[in-house]
């Protein structure tokens, strides 16, 4: 077989949007002989290791197939359906028992590589695993048309004695539709299907993105702001068990992330031209954010009984008090501009 580097390169890889059927190929400006003494990449099998089989290489074989694949039904439940901008949407729920969702899945999940750094596959013959899909519906001519513009897997651990926990383990809205509030939708309904099942515990999230984070906190933040516990009086006088239990037996919210839902509340009723009140509020946080900061300083000082005195000055580097203050004071503005951009949603909703 003779090899050439290619000029302008391009990768083309098209799927149907409801059944995911894909093509793949590649084609190039010019193609230089490997006469000249180097020797290309193998690009097109490297691609295709990634890609299910059963995909095309032949475009013309690709059209001839789109009008039958334009017949695609999402397998599994439907479970929510909404309408935005006077469009329809769609949500079903399965399991890879469910015929043809395990291929399916296998297509999907393809587009965690190209659009979620560091992201991998899953093992989908684990049947722990659970999935929901979002499909826009459009009627188009007579016949009614599904596309796949998002979805979320969610793994389900034990949690003794005899329940499970669920944790959301992948999660994608499309490009084009992001920014649209799919996303939250999609963890609206993820929720509401835990919430009716008695055998679920807390809810949790494996390595959030800070887009995935934003969406979480505007959902929980919105549904625990319905709850006594979360009231203005009770806000001011610092995060409870109360809380803690409110948000848990309503809403699966587990203690860290009903922490940060009570942090970001009470921002939102903190009077910021009264210093004492903003105060209070920056110390309260900071306390919870000092923790680890406190844990490394104990363990410095253990540090110091068993290293000579330049070796310990070597380990010191960077971990001065004022160098931690400064950290922690970063780490505290970090986290009031998240809070802040999750309130201005919440007030403009």
């Amino acid at each position: 077989m003779k090899l050439y580097l290619a000029k302008d390169l391009e990768v083309q890889l098209y799927y149907h949007a409801g059944s995911l059927l894909t093509y793949l190929s590649m084609k190039c400006k010019e193609k230089i002989p490997q006469a000249l003494g180097i020797n290309p990449d193998l690009v097109l099998p490297k691609v295709a290791e990634i890609i299910p089989s059963g995909f095309c290489s032949n475009l013309d074989e690709f059209m001839k197939l789109l009008p039958r694949e334009n017949e695609f039904v999402p397998m599994g439940t439907m479970i929510h359906t909404y309408t935005y901008n006077d469009e329809q949407y769609e949500v079903y729920q399965s399991d890879i028992t469910v015929k043809g969702l395990r291929q399916y899945h296998e297509r999907l999940q393809t587009f965690v590589l190209w659009m979620i750094d560091a992201a991998s596959f899953i093992d989908t013959t684990d049947e722990k695993w659970n999935f929901f899909l979002l499909f826009k519906k459009e009627k188009v001519g007579n016949a009614l048309q599904y596309s796949i513009l998002g979805y979320m897997t969610v793994y389900h651990y034990f949690c003794y004695p005899d329940k499970y926990r669920p944790r959301i383990s992948q999660a994608l809205i499309f490009p084009p539709y992001q920014r649209n509030g799919h996303c939250t939708r999609l963890i609206k309904c993820v929720n509401d299907h835990y919430l009716a099942d008695t055998k679920a515990s807390d809810i949790t999230v494996e390595d959030p993105s800070e887009d995935f984070v934003r969406c979480r906190d505007f959902v929980d933040c919105q549904n625990c702001m319905k709850l006594d516990g979360f009231k203005k009086e009770h806000l001011l006088q610092g995060f409870s068990e109360r809380m803690e239990k409110a948000a848990l037996d309503s809403f699966k919210i587990n203690k860290q992330q009903s922490r940060r839902v009570y942090e970001t509340l009470r921002l939102r009723v903190t009077d910021m031209s009264n210093k004492e009140m903003y105060q209070a509020y920056r110390i309260d946080v900071k306390n919870r954010l000092n923790i680890p900061y406190q844990k490394q300083a104990r363990d410095m000082k253990k540090l110091q009984k068993a290293l000579s005195k330049d070796e310990f000055n070597a380990a010191m580097v960077g971990q001065t008090d004022e160098e931690r203050m400064q950290r922690l004071d970063e780490a505290y503005k970090q986290i009031e501009e998240e809070y802040r951009a999750t309130i201005d949603r919440l007030d403009a909703n």
